[in-house]
């Protein structure tokens, strides 16, 4: 698997360095540089969506534990920590999940809850990426004249339905992590420090018992989305920097698309390649001219890096006291 990883990152990395190559180094350089130094407002401005997003896990967190308060400035932390974990390092999509359970038991000691509500918010961003893909397509398909390749488009979706779906279903009526500690057993011994982590039978009670909770789910869906469409303003702000604004809309289904496209290469370290280029194909289709489109997905992996690197280097620092309190603690 790590080999796919990093052979995959290999090749995006490749593809990335020939799209800028065919455009013109200089020229996209151009670009961005005409766009100044507001495009750095687009760094501050993310935490924005993160926020959201971490409101919506709150939701959730606060119905698997509710003897727990965890603070909302807290959650943003760990959240803008997964991100970065999930966008930066090649852990294929699953390393920030682990590192938000982590980082959170230092606030609170329910591991099972903790878990239960990331893998309920997991599941939740999965319809909400779904929701909002088909609002992206949708729009798109107002915009474009070649219908039959809009119906391409609206068909991929509609094939892609049965994963959050069946993903719900597998949650509410399997008990996979039950399961998976049995496989533990097997694999590593009744004794092993991992098994001894997993209590499967009450981590599958409590994803079902969340999953009951309807209001909840509801209201960590609307985070969400909200979430989704303030990450929108990044895109409509950035086009406007870089000479080309464009309406609101036409920002939904380049964001909206790109974002699933990421989802769909989670394989690839970063989306790296696989961003830029569906960022270009978005930009030909709405009428964005392709160094203008190159730009705004670079501008968009600046803004990834400057965002996410703090945000890894937070985490460290956080591992680091740790590490020296338990050090100098008596034994």
């Amino acid at each position: 698997m790590k080999r796919l990883i990093y052979l995959s990152g290999l090749l995006g990395l490749l593809g990335l360095t020939l799209l800028i190559s065919h455009e013109g180094a200089s020229d996209v350089a151009r670009i961005v540089a005409d766009g100044g130094w507001l495009l750095l407002l687009l760094v501050p401005f993310h935490a924005l969506p993160l926020l959201l997003d971490a409101q919506g896990w709150r939701v959730l967190l606060t119905s698997a534990d509710p003897g727990e308060r965890a603070g909302l400035g807290f959650l943003w932390w760990v959240a803008t920590v997964r991100e970065a974990v999930n966008r930066l390092l090649p852990t294929a999509s699953v390393g920030g999940e682990l590192a938000g359970i982590h980082l959170t038991r230092l606030r609170i000691h329910d591991t099972t809850a903790i878990t239960a509500s990331i893998v309920v918010e997991v599941m939740v961003t999965l319809f909400a990426q779904y929701l909002f893909s088909a609002l992206g397509v949708m729009l798109l398909i107002l915009a474009m004249h070649d219908g039959g390749q809009a119906w391409v488009i609206l068909l991929g979706l509609a094939l892609s339905l049965p994963v959050p779906v069946l993903f719900a279903l597998s949650l509410r009526h399997s008990a996979i992590f039950e399961r998976l500690e049995g496989a533990a057993k097997r694999l590593f011994g009744g004794d092993h420090r991992l098994v001894a982590l997993i209590d499967g039978a009450r981590l599958d009670a409590a994803i079902r018992a969340l999953n009951a909770r309807h209001g909840e789910l509801a209201a960590a869906l609307a985070w969400q989305l909200a979430g989704f469409l303030a990450g929108t303003l990044e895109i409509w702000f950035a086009l406007m920097l870089l000479g080309h604004p464009v309406p609101f809309w036409q920002a939904i289904a380049i964001e909206s698309l790109t974002q699933a496209a990421r989802h769909v290469a989670f394989f690839v370290p970063a989306g790296l390649g696989v961003q830029e280029a569906v960022v270009m194909l978005l930009g030909h289709l709405l009428g964005v001219d392709p160094q203008v489109s190159l730009s705004l997905a670079l501008v968009k992996r600046a803004r990834e890096v400057l965002f996410g690197v703090p945000a890894l280097l937070s985490w460290q620092w956080v591992e680091l006291r740790r590490w020296r309190r338990e050090a100098a603690a008596p034994r």
